[in-house]
């Protein structure tokens, strides 16, 4: 599921008329970095490493639709910055890079 995710926003991206080459580039290489997190924090946290590739998946489409709709875009980016709170200890690249993630999908948006 996990994976499943993970791909679906690497097409998304990928795919998308909505978002610059540049920006895609940046997101992708971050979306590389994520994979790794992700992996590394399923091992011991599997339901939240599920959690937050689902708002990222969620996060991603509602940035890169044609016709946005800035509240839900809001709604799924405050929900993926909440799925990481509590790991800046332990895994803090992870907080790092979703943040990082959140920021340009919600610059996407504007």
């Amino acid at each position: 599921m996990i994976q499943d995710h993970l791909d679906k926003i690497e097409e998304r991206l990928k795919q998308s008329e909505a978002v610059k080459e540049s920006d895609k580039a940046e997101l992708l290489t971050l979306l590389t970095t994520l994979r790794t997190e992700i992996a590394d924090l399923s091992q011991t946290h599997y339901e939240q490493a599920e959690s937050i590739t689902g708002f990222a998946e969620l996060s991603a489409r509602e940035a890169t639709r044609s016709e946005k709709n800035p509240a839900l875009l809001n709604l799924s980016i405050e929900g993926l910055a909440s799925s990481v709170q509590g790991f800046d200890t332990s895994h803090p690249r992870l907080v790092e890079i979703i943040n990082t993630f959140c920021t340009m999908l919600s610059n996407l948006g504007i």
